[in-house]
Protein backbone atom coordinates (compact mmCIF):
# COMPACT_ATOMS: atom_id res chain seq x y z
CA UNK A 1 0.00 0.00 0.00
CA UNK A 2 0.90 3.33 -0.29
CA UNK A 3 1.75 5.57 2.80
CA UNK A 4 1.24 9.04 3.15
CA UNK A 5 2.46 11.61 5.92
CA UNK A 6 0.50 12.59 8.51
CA UNK A 7 -1.24 16.06 8.72
CA UNK A 8 1.16 17.05 12.05
CA UNK A 9 4.28 15.72 9.78
CA UNK A 10 3.25 17.35 6.32
CA UNK A 11 2.71 20.50 8.32
CA UNK A 12 5.85 21.06 10.02
CA UNK A 13 7.77 19.72 7.07
CA UNK A 14 5.96 22.43 4.79
CA UNK A 15 7.15 24.85 7.55
CA UNK A 16 10.08 23.62 6.76
CA UNK A 17 10.85 23.71 3.07
CA UNK A 18 8.00 25.75 1.43
CA UNK A 19 9.04 29.00 2.37
CA UNK A 20 12.49 28.57 -0.39
CA UNK A 21 9.77 28.16 -3.29
CA UNK A 22 8.66 31.01 -5.26
CA UNK A 23 5.54 31.52 -7.17
CA UNK A 24 4.26 30.46 -10.63
CA UNK A 25 5.19 27.37 -12.75
CA UNK A 26 8.07 25.20 -12.19
CA UNK A 27 9.58 21.74 -12.59
CA UNK A 28 10.67 20.02 -9.13
CA UNK A 29 11.48 15.97 -9.31
CA UNK A 30 11.04 13.04 -6.48
CA UNK A 31 13.19 10.52 -6.15
CA UNK A 32 11.75 6.76 -7.07
CA UNK A 33 12.24 3.51 -4.82
CA UNK A 34 11.14 1.80 -7.92
CA UNK A 35 14.29 2.60 -9.65
CA UNK A 36 16.42 5.18 -7.50
CA UNK A 37 15.36 7.84 -10.24
CA UNK A 38 14.58 11.21 -9.89
CA UNK A 39 10.92 11.80 -11.94
CA UNK A 40 9.98 14.90 -12.71
CA UNK A 41 6.67 17.10 -11.90
CA UNK A 42 5.47 20.28 -12.94
CA UNK A 43 3.82 22.22 -10.33
CA UNK A 44 2.07 25.55 -9.94
CA UNK A 45 2.24 28.00 -7.32
CA UNK A 46 -0.48 30.80 -6.12
CA UNK A 47 0.67 34.31 -7.32
CA UNK A 48 0.52 35.49 -3.68
CA UNK A 49 1.72 32.09 -2.27
CA UNK A 50 2.32 32.50 1.49
CA UNK A 51 4.26 29.36 2.64
CA UNK A 52 2.49 29.24 6.18
CA UNK A 53 -0.55 29.05 4.68
CA UNK A 54 -2.61 25.91 3.56
CA UNK A 55 -3.85 25.56 -0.10
CA UNK A 56 -5.64 23.10 -1.96
CA UNK A 57 -4.28 20.93 -4.07
CA UNK A 58 -5.27 19.89 -7.58
CA UNK A 59 -3.27 16.66 -9.22
CA UNK A 60 -3.52 17.08 -13.07
CA UNK A 61 -2.66 13.23 -15.15
CA UNK A 62 -1.51 14.26 -18.94
CA UNK A 63 -2.86 12.49 -21.76
CA UNK A 64 -1.04 10.06 -24.22
CA UNK A 65 2.16 10.88 -25.89
CA UNK A 66 1.96 14.61 -23.62
CA UNK A 67 3.68 15.22 -20.77
CA UNK A 68 3.73 16.88 -17.59
CA UNK A 69 4.78 20.35 -18.64
CA UNK A 70 1.93 20.99 -21.20
CA UNK A 71 -0.49 19.15 -18.81
CA UNK A 72 0.26 22.16 -16.78
CA UNK A 73 -0.58 24.71 -19.18
CA UNK A 74 -3.51 22.89 -20.34
CA UNK A 75 -5.41 22.28 -16.73
CA UNK A 76 -4.25 26.45 -15.85
CA UNK A 77 -6.14 27.36 -19.43
CA UNK A 78 -2.85 27.76 -21.63
CA UNK A 79 -2.48 24.66 -23.38
CA UNK A 80 -3.82 25.65 -27.10
CA UNK A 81 -0.58 28.31 -26.86
CA UNK A 82 2.09 25.53 -27.37
CA UNK A 83 2.28 22.63 -29.88
CA UNK A 84 4.95 21.14 -27.85
CA UNK A 85 5.02 22.38 -24.25
CA UNK A 86 8.11 20.20 -23.62
CA UNK A 87 10.06 23.30 -25.26
CA UNK A 88 8.47 26.14 -23.11
CA UNK A 89 10.24 26.91 -19.87
CA UNK A 90 7.88 26.84 -17.53
CA UNK A 91 9.64 30.31 -15.59
CA UNK A 92 8.34 32.02 -18.56
CA UNK A 93 4.64 30.60 -18.26
CA UNK A 94 1.79 32.37 -16.87
CA UNK A 95 -1.66 31.02 -16.54
CA UNK A 96 -4.56 31.85 -18.03
CA UNK A 97 -5.85 33.47 -14.67
CA UNK A 98 -4.22 32.87 -11.45
CA UNK A 99 -6.10 30.43 -9.12
CA UNK A 100 -5.82 29.99 -5.51
CA UNK A 101 -4.73 26.26 -5.69
CA UNK A 102 -1.42 24.67 -5.75
CA UNK A 103 -1.82 22.58 -9.46
CA UNK A 104 0.63 19.34 -9.32
CA UNK A 105 1.23 16.94 -13.06
CA UNK A 106 3.32 14.20 -12.47
CA UNK A 107 4.66 12.77 -15.54
CA UNK A 108 4.91 9.05 -14.39
CA UNK A 109 6.92 8.05 -16.91
CA UNK A 110 5.32 9.32 -20.03
CA UNK A 111 2.77 7.00 -22.04
CA UNK A 112 2.54 3.58 -20.17
CA UNK A 113 -1.22 4.05 -18.50
CA UNK A 114 -1.80 5.11 -15.00
CA UNK A 115 -1.41 1.46 -13.56
CA UNK A 116 1.21 -0.40 -11.97
CA UNK A 117 4.52 2.27 -11.93
CA UNK A 118 2.95 4.84 -13.19
CA UNK A 119 0.13 4.73 -10.65
CA UNK A 120 2.81 4.76 -7.84
CA UNK A 121 4.16 7.49 -9.10
CA UNK A 122 1.18 9.28 -9.23
CA UNK A 123 1.10 8.47 -5.04
CA UNK A 124 4.27 9.74 -4.70
CA UNK A 125 4.30 13.30 -6.24
CA UNK A 126 1.12 13.58 -4.10
CA UNK A 127 3.19 12.44 -1.03
CA UNK A 128 5.59 14.86 -2.40
CA UNK A 129 3.86 18.52 -2.53
CA UNK A 130 2.79 17.47 0.64
CA UNK A 131 5.93 17.02 2.13
CA UNK A 132 7.31 20.33 0.94
CA UNK A 133 4.13 22.38 1.11
CA UNK A 134 0.86 22.81 3.59
CA UNK A 135 -1.73 21.01 1.71
CA UNK A 136 -5.31 21.03 3.14
CA UNK A 137 -5.72 17.04 3.66
CA UNK A 138 -9.73 17.55 2.97
CA UNK A 139 -8.98 19.91 -0.62
CA UNK A 140 -7.51 17.58 -2.78
CA UNK A 141 -8.75 17.42 -6.47
CA UNK A 142 -8.35 15.47 -9.01
CA UNK A 143 -8.66 15.85 -12.91
CA UNK A 144 -7.26 13.90 -15.94
CA UNK A 145 -6.90 14.13 -19.88
CA UNK A 146 -7.72 10.87 -22.35
CA UNK A 147 -5.43 8.59 -20.32
CA UNK A 148 -5.32 10.86 -17.67
CA UNK A 149 -9.19 10.83 -17.51
CA UNK A 150 -9.25 7.47 -17.40
CA UNK A 151 -6.35 7.41 -14.62
CA UNK A 152 -8.72 9.67 -12.98
CA UNK A 153 -11.47 7.71 -12.88
CA UNK A 154 -9.13 4.47 -11.44
CA UNK A 155 -8.08 6.94 -8.51
CA UNK A 156 -11.43 8.24 -8.00
CA UNK A 157 -13.09 4.77 -7.64
CA UNK A 158 -10.50 2.66 -6.29
CA UNK A 159 -9.64 5.20 -3.58
CA UNK A 160 -12.28 7.37 -3.48
CA UNK A 161 -11.60 8.89 0.11
CA UNK A 162 -8.17 10.87 -1.05
CA UNK A 163 -10.21 13.12 -3.22
CA UNK A 164 -12.84 15.71 -2.36
CA UNK A 165 -14.21 15.66 -6.07
CA UNK A 166 -12.91 14.52 -9.59
CA UNK A 167 -13.07 15.75 -12.85
CA UNK A 168 -12.56 13.46 -16.01
CA UNK A 169 -12.35 14.96 -19.68
CA UNK A 170 -12.66 12.50 -22.46
CA UNK A 171 -11.49 9.70 -20.68
CA UNK A 172 -10.77 6.70 -22.70
CA UNK A 173 -12.60 3.84 -21.65
CA UNK A 174 -12.02 2.20 -17.77
CA UNK A 175 -13.58 -1.79 -18.00
CA UNK A 176 -11.66 -2.86 -15.35
CA UNK A 177 -12.89 0.21 -12.64
CA UNK A 178 -16.32 -0.16 -13.67
CA UNK A 179 -17.10 -2.84 -10.74
CA UNK A 180 -16.21 -0.16 -8.62
CA UNK A 181 -18.21 2.60 -9.98
CA UNK A 182 -20.61 1.90 -6.07
CA UNK A 183 -17.42 3.30 -4.74
CA UNK A 184 -17.87 6.88 -5.57
CA UNK A 185 -21.75 7.33 -3.39
CA UNK A 186 -19.32 10.15 -1.38
CA UNK A 187 -17.41 11.74 -4.67
CA UNK A 188 -18.58 14.24 -7.00
CA UNK A 189 -17.37 13.35 -10.31
CA UNK A 190 -17.66 16.08 -13.34
CA UNK A 191 -17.59 14.19 -16.56
CA UNK A 192 -16.41 15.95 -19.82
CA UNK A 193 -16.60 14.88 -23.88
CA UNK A 194 -17.10 16.11 -27.32
CA UNK A 195 -19.57 14.70 -29.17
CA UNK A 196 -17.38 14.58 -32.08
CA UNK A 197 -14.47 12.97 -30.57
CA UNK A 198 -12.58 10.40 -33.05
CA UNK A 199 -10.07 8.97 -30.52
CA UNK A 200 -12.40 8.22 -28.00
CA UNK A 201 -16.16 7.46 -28.09
CA UNK A 202 -18.14 10.10 -26.75
CA UNK A 203 -20.57 7.65 -25.72
CA UNK A 204 -18.02 5.84 -23.13
CA UNK A 205 -19.12 9.45 -20.79
CA UNK A 206 -22.41 8.58 -21.34
CA UNK A 207 -22.40 5.45 -20.05
CA UNK A 208 -20.13 6.39 -17.08
CA UNK A 209 -22.83 9.16 -16.24
CA UNK A 210 -25.78 6.78 -16.47
CA UNK A 211 -24.03 4.07 -14.60
CA UNK A 212 -22.74 6.52 -11.64
CA UNK A 213 -26.70 8.32 -11.71
CA UNK A 214 -28.30 4.86 -11.71
CA UNK A 215 -25.96 4.20 -8.29
CA UNK A 216 -27.02 7.85 -6.70
CA UNK A 217 -23.45 9.11 -7.08
CA UNK A 218 -23.41 12.88 -7.24
CA UNK A 219 -22.30 13.09 -10.99
CA UNK A 220 -22.84 15.52 -13.82
CA UNK A 221 -21.47 15.82 -17.32
CA UNK A 222 -20.70 18.23 -19.83
CA UNK A 223 -21.05 17.27 -23.20
CA UNK A 224 -19.91 19.81 -26.34
CA UNK A 225 -20.90 20.11 -29.18
CA UNK A 226 -18.90 19.59 -32.56
CA UNK A 227 -15.66 19.15 -30.52
CA UNK A 228 -13.28 17.03 -31.34
CA UNK A 229 -10.41 15.20 -28.75
CA UNK A 230 -9.63 18.71 -27.04
CA UNK A 231 -12.69 18.85 -24.61
CA UNK A 232 -10.06 20.13 -22.31
CA UNK A 233 -9.48 23.56 -24.06
CA UNK A 234 -13.44 24.10 -22.98
CA UNK A 235 -13.17 22.34 -19.04
CA UNK A 236 -10.35 24.23 -18.32
CA UNK A 237 -11.55 27.09 -20.23
CA UNK A 238 -11.00 30.78 -17.54
CA UNK A 239 -10.32 29.12 -14.42
CA UNK A 240 -13.99 27.16 -14.49
CA UNK A 241 -12.94 23.72 -13.35
CA UNK A 242 -11.09 25.30 -10.01
CA UNK A 243 -14.39 27.41 -9.32
CA UNK A 244 -16.29 23.75 -9.75
CA UNK A 245 -13.75 22.64 -7.03
CA UNK A 246 -14.13 24.86 -4.55
CA UNK A 247 -17.54 23.67 -3.89
CA UNK A 248 -16.82 20.43 -2.10
CA UNK A 249 -14.67 19.35 0.60
CA UNK A 250 -13.87 15.48 1.51
CA UNK A 251 -16.37 14.08 4.23
CA UNK A 252 -13.88 11.89 6.44
CA UNK A 253 -17.13 10.42 7.85
CA UNK A 254 -19.82 10.15 5.69
CA UNK A 255 -23.30 8.38 7.09
CA UNK A 256 -22.77 5.90 4.76
CA UNK A 257 -19.47 4.28 3.05
CA UNK A 258 -20.38 1.65 0.38
CA UNK A 259 -17.25 -0.23 -1.43
CA UNK A 260 -16.20 -2.68 -3.54
CA UNK A 261 -12.61 -3.95 -4.12
CA UNK A 262 -11.11 -7.39 -5.14
CA UNK A 263 -7.73 -6.53 -3.44
CA UNK A 264 -5.93 -5.71 -0.22
CA UNK A 265 -4.13 -2.97 -1.76
CA UNK A 266 -7.04 -1.34 -2.54
CA UNK A 267 -8.88 -2.14 0.78
CA UNK A 268 -10.42 0.97 2.78
CA UNK A 269 -12.80 3.80 2.24
CA UNK A 270 -13.60 6.69 4.66
CA UNK A 271 -14.51 4.44 8.19
CA UNK A 272 -14.48 1.32 6.76
CA UNK A 273 -11.40 -1.53 6.07
CA UNK A 274 -11.89 -4.50 5.00
CA UNK A 275 -9.38 -6.83 6.55
CA UNK A 276 -10.43 -10.09 4.65
CA UNK A 277 -11.16 -11.30 1.50
CA UNK A 278 -9.82 -13.55 -1.53
CA UNK A 279 -7.83 -11.80 -3.86
CA UNK A 280 -9.78 -11.55 -7.23
CA UNK A 281 -13.04 -12.16 -6.18
CA UNK A 282 -14.91 -8.70 -5.61
CA UNK A 283 -15.97 -8.40 -2.05
CA UNK A 284 -18.07 -5.77 -1.10
CA UNK A 285 -19.49 -3.99 2.51
CA UNK A 286 -22.38 -1.10 2.58
CA UNK A 287 -21.99 0.46 6.13
CA UNK A 288 -24.64 3.11 7.38
CA UNK A 289 -24.72 5.20 10.26
CA UNK A 290 -28.77 4.65 11.16
CA UNK A 291 -28.47 6.13 14.69
CA UNK A 292 -26.23 7.93 17.56
CA UNK A 293 -24.33 4.82 18.21
CA UNK A 294 -25.87 2.46 15.77
CA UNK A 295 -24.26 1.16 12.28
CA UNK A 296 -26.20 -1.51 10.12
CA UNK A 297 -23.80 -3.15 7.56
CA UNK A 298 -24.06 -5.61 4.45
CA UNK A 299 -21.57 -7.70 3.02
CA UNK A 300 -20.48 -9.99 -0.01
CA UNK A 301 -17.46 -11.83 -0.41
CA UNK A 302 -15.71 -10.79 2.85
CA UNK A 303 -14.68 -12.51 5.94
CA UNK A 304 -13.69 -9.50 8.42
CA UNK A 305 -13.55 -5.96 8.31
CA UNK A 306 -12.61 -2.89 10.40
CA UNK A 307 -15.02 0.29 11.66
CA UNK A 308 -12.71 3.19 12.61
CA UNK A 309 -15.02 5.77 13.50
CA UNK A 310 -15.15 9.68 14.69
CA UNK A 311 -17.73 8.71 17.94
CA UNK A 312 -18.41 5.51 19.92
CA UNK A 313 -20.80 2.98 18.54
CA UNK A 314 -22.39 0.76 20.60
CA UNK A 315 -24.78 -1.04 18.05
CA UNK A 316 -23.80 -3.11 15.26
CA UNK A 317 -25.98 -5.07 12.89
CA UNK A 318 -24.01 -6.90 10.28
CA UNK A 319 -26.14 -9.02 7.40
CA UNK A 320 -29.04 -8.13 9.87
CA UNK A 321 -27.50 -10.08 12.96
CA UNK A 322 -26.79 -7.91 15.88
CA UNK A 323 -23.84 -8.38 17.56
CA UNK A 324 -23.28 -6.82 20.90
CA UNK A 325 -19.86 -4.86 21.71
CA UNK A 326 -18.71 -2.60 23.77
CA UNK A 327 -18.94 0.99 22.89
CA UNK A 328 -15.66 2.08 20.84
CA UNK A 329 -14.54 3.88 18.30
CA UNK A 330 -12.75 1.80 16.60
CA UNK A 331 -14.47 -1.88 16.05
CA UNK A 332 -13.33 -4.97 14.09
CA UNK A 333 -15.61 -7.65 12.97
CA UNK A 334 -14.69 -11.20 11.51
CA UNK A 335 -16.72 -14.07 10.05
CA UNK A 336 -16.37 -17.66 11.86
CA UNK A 337 -17.99 -20.79 10.67
CA UNK A 338 -20.38 -18.71 8.20
CA UNK A 339 -21.16 -16.16 11.26
CA UNK A 340 -20.06 -12.78 12.60
CA UNK A 341 -18.46 -11.98 15.71
CA UNK A 342 -16.62 -9.78 17.29
CA UNK A 343 -12.53 -9.48 16.97
CA UNK A 344 -9.85 -9.48 13.97
CA UNK A 345 -9.55 -11.89 11.24
CA UNK A 346 -6.20 -13.63 12.16
CA UNK A 347 -4.00 -12.96 9.17
CA UNK A 348 -4.38 -15.41 6.34
CA UNK A 349 -1.15 -16.69 3.46
CA UNK A 350 -2.42 -14.08 1.14
CA UNK A 351 -2.18 -10.51 2.53
CA UNK A 352 -1.86 -6.69 1.95
CA UNK A 353 1.51 -6.56 -0.11
CA UNK A 354 1.38 -10.82 -0.80
CA UNK A 355 -1.55 -11.35 -2.90
CA UNK A 356 -0.91 -11.08 -6.51
CA UNK A 357 -1.61 -10.90 -9.38
CA UNK A 358 1.57 -11.77 -11.97
CA UNK A 359 1.60 -7.97 -12.51
CA UNK A 360 2.07 -7.10 -8.99
CA UNK A 361 5.97 -8.17 -9.12
CA UNK A 362 5.93 -5.14 -11.96
CA UNK A 363 4.43 -2.92 -10.03
CA UNK A 364 6.97 -1.80 -7.42
CA UNK A 365 11.19 -2.48 -7.30
CA UNK A 366 11.98 -5.81 -9.17
CA UNK A 367 14.97 -7.06 -10.73
CA UNK A 368 15.19 -9.79 -14.01
CA UNK A 369 17.46 -12.72 -12.64
CA UNK A 370 18.43 -15.68 -15.25
CA UNK A 371 20.12 -18.58 -14.60
CA UNK A 372 23.77 -19.65 -14.93
CA UNK A 373 23.60 -23.05 -13.14
CA UNK A 374 23.81 -26.38 -15.45
CA UNK A 375 27.12 -25.86 -17.27
CA UNK A 376 24.95 -24.08 -20.13
CA UNK A 377 27.40 -23.82 -23.39
CA UNK A 378 27.81 -19.74 -24.51
CA UNK A 379 25.47 -19.55 -26.99
CA UNK A 380 23.14 -21.48 -24.39
CA UNK A 381 23.81 -18.85 -21.67
CA UNK A 382 23.06 -15.99 -23.77
CA UNK A 383 20.00 -17.33 -24.66
CA UNK A 384 18.66 -17.53 -21.17
CA UNK A 385 20.54 -13.47 -20.67
CA UNK A 386 18.52 -12.73 -23.61
CA UNK A 387 15.19 -13.95 -22.42
CA UNK A 388 15.75 -12.10 -19.07
CA UNK A 389 16.72 -8.88 -21.32
CA UNK A 390 13.68 -8.98 -23.29
CA UNK A 391 11.11 -8.55 -20.15
CA UNK A 392 13.51 -5.74 -18.94
CA UNK A 393 13.10 -3.68 -21.92
CA UNK A 394 9.80 -1.89 -21.11
CA UNK A 395 10.60 0.91 -24.12
CA UNK A 396 10.01 0.55 -27.45
CA UNK A 397 10.93 2.53 -30.65
CA UNK A 398 7.61 4.59 -30.35
CA UNK A 399 8.32 4.96 -26.60
CA UNK A 400 11.21 5.70 -24.76
CA UNK A 401 9.90 5.54 -21.03
CA UNK A 402 12.16 6.73 -18.15
CA UNK A 403 12.83 3.62 -16.33
CA UNK A 404 15.18 0.64 -16.29
CA UNK A 405 15.18 -2.36 -14.54
CA UNK A 406 18.87 -4.46 -13.66
CA UNK A 407 19.30 -7.79 -15.51
CA UNK A 408 21.44 -10.27 -13.41
CA UNK A 409 22.95 -13.70 -13.80
CA UNK A 410 22.05 -15.28 -10.45
CA UNK A 411 25.48 -15.35 -9.59
CA UNK A 412 25.57 -12.01 -9.50
CA UNK A 413 22.71 -11.88 -7.10
CA UNK A 414 23.23 -10.29 -3.73
CA UNK A 415 21.58 -10.57 -0.17
CA UNK A 416 20.83 -6.68 -0.61
CA UNK A 417 18.97 -7.82 -3.86
CA UNK A 418 16.93 -10.40 -2.28
CA UNK A 419 16.14 -8.33 0.77
CA UNK A 420 15.06 -4.97 -1.50
CA UNK A 421 13.40 -5.96 -4.89
CA UNK A 422 10.69 -8.56 -6.02
CA UNK A 423 12.54 -11.43 -8.19
CA UNK A 424 11.62 -11.91 -11.79
CA UNK A 425 13.22 -15.40 -12.19
CA UNK A 426 13.77 -17.64 -15.35
CA UNK A 427 14.41 -21.12 -15.78
CA UNK A 428 13.87 -24.02 -13.07
CA UNK A 429 15.72 -25.03 -9.57
CA UNK A 430 18.26 -26.80 -12.18
CA UNK A 431 19.28 -23.86 -14.14
CA UNK A 432 18.82 -20.86 -11.76
CA UNK A 433 20.70 -21.54 -7.96
CA UNK A 434 18.10 -18.43 -6.87
CA UNK A 435 15.18 -20.76 -7.97
CA UNK A 436 16.97 -23.39 -6.24
CA UNK A 437 17.20 -20.89 -3.05
CA UNK A 438 13.44 -20.46 -2.44
CA UNK A 439 12.02 -24.19 -4.45
CA UNK A 440 10.94 -25.18 -0.93
CA UNK A 441 8.42 -22.11 -0.63
CA UNK A 442 7.63 -22.33 -3.70
CA UNK A 443 4.27 -23.87 -5.08
CA UNK A 444 5.30 -25.17 -8.55
CA UNK A 445 7.91 -26.39 -10.68
CA UNK A 446 8.39 -27.19 -13.92
CA UNK A 447 9.85 -30.64 -14.33
CA UNK A 448 13.45 -30.43 -15.57
CA UNK A 449 13.45 -31.68 -19.27
CA UNK A 450 9.72 -30.81 -19.76
CA UNK A 451 9.89 -30.13 -23.48
CA UNK A 452 7.13 -27.09 -25.36
CA UNK A 453 5.81 -26.15 -22.00
CA UNK A 454 5.47 -22.76 -20.47
CA UNK A 455 5.00 -22.34 -16.59
CA UNK A 456 4.44 -18.59 -14.77
CA UNK A 457 3.61 -18.36 -11.16
CA UNK A 458 3.94 -15.47 -8.58
CA UNK A 459 4.69 -16.58 -5.52
CA UNK A 460 5.59 -15.21 -1.51
CA UNK A 461 9.23 -15.73 -0.68
CA UNK A 462 9.00 -14.06 2.53
CA UNK A 463 10.29 -10.03 2.30
CA UNK A 464 9.28 -9.94 -1.66
CA UNK A 465 7.67 -11.77 -4.44
CA UNK A 466 8.67 -14.27 -7.27
CA UNK A 467 7.48 -14.39 -10.09
CA UNK A 468 9.12 -17.14 -11.80
CA UNK A 469 9.52 -18.57 -15.40
CA UNK A 470 9.86 -21.79 -16.44
CA UNK A 471 10.19 -23.45 -19.95
CA UNK A 472 8.95 -21.24 -22.11
CA UNK A 473 8.49 -17.55 -21.68
CA UNK A 474 5.25 -15.96 -20.61
CA UNK A 475 4.93 -14.30 -23.91
CA UNK A 476 5.34 -17.24 -26.25
CA UNK A 477 2.47 -16.62 -28.53
CA UNK A 478 0.80 -13.79 -26.72
CA UNK A 479 0.28 -11.69 -29.96
CA UNK A 480 -1.98 -14.78 -31.49
CA UNK A 481 -3.74 -15.63 -27.99
CA UNK A 482 -6.24 -13.28 -28.41
CA UNK A 483 -5.70 -11.83 -25.18
CA UNK A 484 -7.03 -7.83 -24.37
CA UNK A 485 -4.31 -5.84 -23.29
CA UNK A 486 -4.45 -2.10 -21.95
CA UNK A 487 -4.05 0.41 -24.62
CA UNK A 488 -1.14 2.31 -23.41
CA UNK A 489 0.90 -0.17 -20.56
CA UNK A 490 4.59 -1.33 -21.85
CA UNK A 491 4.72 -4.78 -23.34
CA UNK A 492 6.06 -6.85 -20.59
CA UNK A 493 3.00 -4.82 -17.74
CA UNK A 494 0.49 -5.75 -20.38
CA UNK A 495 1.27 -9.27 -21.10
CA UNK A 496 1.49 -9.58 -17.38
CA UNK A 497 -1.57 -8.24 -15.95
CA UNK A 498 -3.69 -10.58 -18.37
CA UNK A 499 -2.68 -13.16 -16.04
CA UNK A 500 -3.74 -14.32 -12.54
CA UNK A 501 -1.54 -15.81 -9.92
CA UNK A 502 -0.60 -18.64 -12.25
CA UNK A 503 -0.45 -20.32 -16.11
CA UNK A 504 0.47 -23.10 -17.61
CA UNK A 505 0.41 -23.87 -21.34
CA UNK A 506 1.61 -25.95 -23.94
CA UNK A 507 3.61 -24.73 -27.33
CA UNK A 508 2.61 -21.28 -27.24
CA UNK A 509 -0.46 -18.90 -24.81
CA UNK A 510 -3.09 -20.39 -27.55
CA UNK A 511 -2.80 -24.21 -25.54
CA UNK A 512 -3.54 -23.12 -22.08
CA UNK A 513 -3.90 -26.16 -19.66
CA UNK A 514 -4.21 -24.30 -16.50
CA UNK A 515 -4.42 -20.38 -15.22
CA UNK A 516 -6.01 -18.47 -12.46
CA UNK A 517 -5.75 -17.34 -9.01
CA UNK A 518 -4.08 -19.28 -5.82
CA UNK A 519 -6.41 -19.57 -2.68
CA UNK A 520 -5.80 -17.26 0.42
CA UNK A 521 -3.34 -19.55 1.32
CA UNK A 522 -1.26 -19.36 -1.95
CA UNK A 523 -2.62 -23.25 -2.91
CA UNK A 524 -3.39 -24.27 -5.86
CA UNK A 525 -6.82 -25.55 -6.82
CA UNK A 526 -7.41 -28.88 -6.91
CA UNK A 527 -8.79 -28.75 -10.55
CA UNK A 528 -6.37 -26.87 -12.28
CA UNK A 529 -3.73 -28.83 -9.79
CA UNK A 530 -5.24 -32.35 -11.30
CA UNK A 531 -4.67 -30.89 -15.28
CA UNK A 532 -1.23 -29.77 -14.18
CA UNK A 533 -0.14 -32.96 -12.74
CA UNK A 534 -1.83 -35.04 -15.76
CA UNK A 535 0.74 -33.91 -18.12
CA UNK A 536 3.87 -35.92 -16.22
CA UNK A 537 5.61 -32.37 -16.35
CA UNK A 538 4.77 -30.18 -12.97
CA UNK A 539 5.52 -31.10 -9.52
CA UNK A 540 2.88 -29.64 -7.56
CA UNK A 541 3.17 -28.57 -3.67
Amino acid sequence: MFRFLGAATAAAAGLLFAQTYTPGAQSLTFVSTVDDSEQPYALYLPKDYEAGKKYPLVISLHSEESNHRLNLMQVLGQGNRFADGSRVPLNYFRPARDVEFIVASPLARGTMGYRGIAEKDVYDVLADVKRRFLVDEDRVYLTGISMGGAGALWFALSRPDVWAAVAPVCAVPVPEAEALAPNALNLPIRLFHGDQDPLTPVASSRQWHRRLLDLSVAADYIEYPAVRHNAWDYAYKDGALFDWFAQFHRNRFPQRVRFVTGSYRYNSAYWVRIDGLTPGVPGSIDARQTGASEVRIETQNIDGFTLSLDHPVGSVFVDDAALRVAPATSLSFRKQSGRWTTGRIPPAGKRSGREGPAAEVASERHIYIYGTAGSPSPDELNFRRKQAETAAAWSSERERLPLSFPVKADSAVTQQDLDTADLVLFGTRETNTVIAQFADRLPLALNAGAADYGLLFIADVGKHYALVSSGLPWWTGFDDAGRQTGRFAPKTYAELSTFGDYIFFKGSLASVVAEGRFDKNWKLPPDAAAKMMATGTVTVR
